[in-house]
């Protein structure tokens, strides 16, 4: 007798590594840790070499082309677009009996689960990050569409409580249909130094403060540059170091120059994961001093707890969900960073108080390994994923 093959739970997501983002280094650590066997994952195709990461990986991995270039229904290309991802989505179903879908964002990923479950009835769930379902609110269309994969979705996964929120208020939905599971990090991978490092030339006898992101305007670098400008004459020390690339580059190069802080502000740009974790054990400070800009808000800010997981004090904006990436006045502060007078004065604070960085560094550790731990992510993740079968 010939057994059938065993139902596997599908992740369908455009963001994976080697694409970043930091949804899909979400997907890539906590579904990896998931039991092998029962979880298939269609992803993004990449001009990269995926072999290192498929090969290695415990679940299939099936590279396809799921970009959608937009979004909405109203657009012929869109829509054969859509048809194109739902007719192989549709094959891969069948060949594997999928028994259910995890959607990696509403929009397309969601919408393509939705036909499966109108077509074969799959359930589904669906992650949300904030930015998306607030982008969703600003067109009709969009709204619509995001409206039904919400509505029809078995659960809904919010990355923070900000997010939680957004779907609460803003769509209605019933506080018992969302879980909230955030990013994570790997507290084995990102560790305090163990003695005093090595650091660049550049770096030596300065207060190094860092921020790690996409160049946009919502991460807020044009509000740190304002406030060691306004702390450059008392603390010549400072230096501060941007990571990153993106829209914003040339502006807050010009920036440096209107406000005099060239001679101390360092853009090292896009930078690997191992260089990362060097930035982050040589800093003193992280700063993400995200605000809103429109819609586009910051829904959780994983640099964060990667820096505090480095045994570093942190400071982020009052906005979107980076109040869920610390504990607040122990491992560091929340602020107002629509203008920088808050700012230069909460690191003016840090840089006299070596004590108190030294306290929170600590406390940022212990915190992020009792919260963020990947590990205990997964375990909540597999919780769920079990549920949604029953």
């Amino acid at each position: 007798m010939i057994s059938k093959p065993q139902p596997k739970q599908l992740l369908l997501s455009e963001i994976f590594p080697p694409i970043h983002g930091g949804s899909g280094r979400w997907f890539y650590e906590v579904y990896r840790r998931l039991d092998p066997g029962n979880f298939l994952m269609v992803v993004q195709e990449s001009s990269q070499d995926t072999h290192e990461i498929d090969s290695h990986y415990p679940h299939p991995i099936l590279r396809e082309n799921l970009h959608v270039d937009k979004r909405i229904l109203s657009n012929w290309t869109s829509i054969r677009r859509y048809q194109k991802i739902s007719g192989r989505l549709r094959n891969i179903v069948r060949q594997h009996h999928v028994s259910a879908i995890h959607a990696g964002r509403p929009l397309h990923e969601g919408l393509v689960a939705r036909w499966m479950n109108i077509r074969y009835g799959i359930p589904y769930v669906c992650f949300i990050h904030g930015e998306d379902i607030n982008v969703a609110m600003t067109s009709r269309e969009l709204r619509i569409l995001t409206g039904s994969v919400l509505a029809n979705s078995r659960r809904l996964i919010a990355n923070s409580s900000y997010t939680k929120g957004l779907l609460m208020n803003d769509w209605k939905v019933h506080e018992s249909k969302i879980e909230m599971i955030h990013p994570g990090v790997d507290t084995s991978y990102f560790v305090p130094p163990t003695q005093e490092l090595d650091r660049p030339t550049t770096w030596q006898g300065k207060f190094v403060i860092l921020t790690v992101g996409r160049l946009q305007q919502r991460k807020g670098h044009d509000m740190v540059l304002r406030a060691i400008a306004m702390l450059k004459t008392t603390f010549p020390e400072l230096l501060y170091v941007i990571a990153g690339q993106g829209e914003e580059h040339d502006r807050l190069t010009q920036l440096t120059h209107e406000l005099g802080v060239a001679d101390i502000t360092e853009f090292v740009g896009a930078i690997d994961d191992e260089s990362l974790r060097s930035l982050y054990r040589n800093c003193d400070l992280f700063v993400l001093a995200n605000r809103s800009i429109g819609n586009d808000v910051e829904g959780f800010g994983m640099v964060l707890v990667e820096a505090q997981s480095c045994g570093k004090p942190v400071i982020a904006g009052k906005s979107g969900g980076t109040s869920d990436t610390m504990d607040i006045g122990e491992s560091g502060f929340v602020i107002d960073c629509t203008s920088p007078q808050l700012l230069a004065e909460s690191i003016r604070i840090l840089i006299e108080n070596p004590e108190q960085r030294k306290h929170m560094g600590f406390h940022a550790r212990k915190y992020t390994m009792d919260n963020f731990d990947w590990d205990t992510l997964a375990n909540k993740a597999e919780s769920l994923f079990s549920r949604l079968l029953t």
